[in-house]
């Protein structure tokens, strides 16, 4: 969307100019997600996320609607957002995407979200040095009981 129609759209009044977008929205997605939907309720606060959204998600040319939605798809699987995840499965089956590219991209989003968890839980262990631990060797010295 070119500057000159965010001018339009921002200085018409903010009920409708979320109606607008959402029509945009609806068209480019099939439907209406469910959050959007939710802040019509606040429509200068739709607005803007809409706004931004558009000019992540479909402005720039350098990647391609199906990767966009694996890539969604991949990360409503590691955030756990099922609402989020079954939508974006749905855009991509409208745009193409095969049941097993989506599959490929949840699993890509599992294996880096176990990597993560081995990643933070690994780095916590080493950073905590156990009292105990010798400072040489990291065995751990024996208590005198008393």
């Amino acid at each position: 969307m070119d500057l000159q129609r965010i001018e339009k759209i921002l200085k018409k009044e903010p009920d409708e100019a979320a109606e607008e977008l959402l029509k945009e929205v609806e068209k480019a997605y099939g439907e209406i997600p469910y959050i959007l939907d939710f802040m019509k309720q606040s429509p200068e606060l739709l607005v803007t996320k809409i706004l931004y959204d558009n000019a992540i998600f479909r402005e720039f040319k350098r990647l391609d609607l199906k990767t966009i939605e694996l890539i969604s798809i991949g990360v409503s699987a590691a955030l756990r957002c099922e609402h989020c995840l079954k939508m974006h499965i749905r855009v991509a089956r409208r745009l193409g995407v095969t049941k097993e590219e989506i599959f490929d991209a949840i699993l890509i989003a599992g294996s880096l979200s176990n990597a993560a968890v081995l990643a933070e839980g690994t780095r916590a262990i080493d950073s905590e040095k156990l009292k105990d631990e010798c400072e040489v060797c990291g065995i751990p010295e024996e208590r005198e009981e008393g």
